[in-house]
C-alpha cells in the first residue's frame, strides 16, 4: 500500500510540474512581425521557440544576421538570472533570463564576460503577442535599441 501511495504521489508531483511549465506564457513558437517592429539594422530573429525540457528551457532562435545570412542560435537554462552558454550567436557566448512575473522577463547577453545586450520580454495579457525591447552594443561597436513584436504561432 505504501508503494502505491508513493507512486501516485510522485506521478502527481510530475504532472503538476509539467503543468506549471506548460502554463508559462513564454512557451511556444513566436514569429517576428517585421512591420510592427523597429530593428535598427541588427539581426532579425524571425522565429523564436521556447521549449520546456524537464527543469530547464531551451530557446531556439532562427533568422538572419545584419548582412541577410541565415542565423541560428540555441540556449538551454533556467529563468533564474544566472548565465548559461549560448551557441551559434556571434554577439554572445552566455545569456541569462530572469522571470519578473508570469508575463515578463529580463535578459542579458554577454561576450567574453562583458554585457553586450540587455532587454525585457513582455507577453500581452491575451498571450498572442510579445514585445522584446533590447539595447546594447552591436558587433561593430555601435549602440542600438530595438523593439521587436512577435505573434504566437504554436
Amino acid at each position: 500500500m505504501k508503494s502505491k501511495t508513493l507512486l501516485v504521489t510522485l506521478a502527481l508531483c510530475f504532472a503538476t510540474g509539467t503543468a506549471c511549465f506548460a502554463a508559462n506564457a513564454q512557451m511556444g513558437t513566436w514569429k517576428l512581425n517585421v512591420k510592427k517592429s523597429k530593428l535598427g539594422g541588427m539581426a532579425k530573429n524571425s522565429t523564436v521557440t521556447y521549449q520546456s525540457m524537464l527543469f530547464q528551457t531551451k530557446v531556439t532562435v532562427d533568422g538572419t544576421d545584419e548582412k541577410g545570412n541565415p542565423a541560428h542560435s540555441e540556449w538551454t537554462g533556467r529563468f533564474d538570472g544566472k548565465d548559461y552558454a549560448v551557441t551559434g550567436d556571434p554577439t554572445s557566448d552566455m545569456r541569462s533570463y530572469r522571470k519578473i512575473d508570469d508575463r515578463t522577463m529580463e535578459f542579458a547577453a554577454k561576450k567574453g564576460g562583458k554585457v553586450t545586450i540587455t532587454g525585457r520580454i513582455v507577453v500581452a495579457p491575451d498571450g498572442k503577442t510579445r514585445t522584446v525591447t533590447a539595447s546594447g552594443i552591436g558587433p561593430k561597436g555601435k549602440r542600438f535599441h530595438n523593439t521587436a513584436i512577435y505573434s504566437k504561432v504554436g
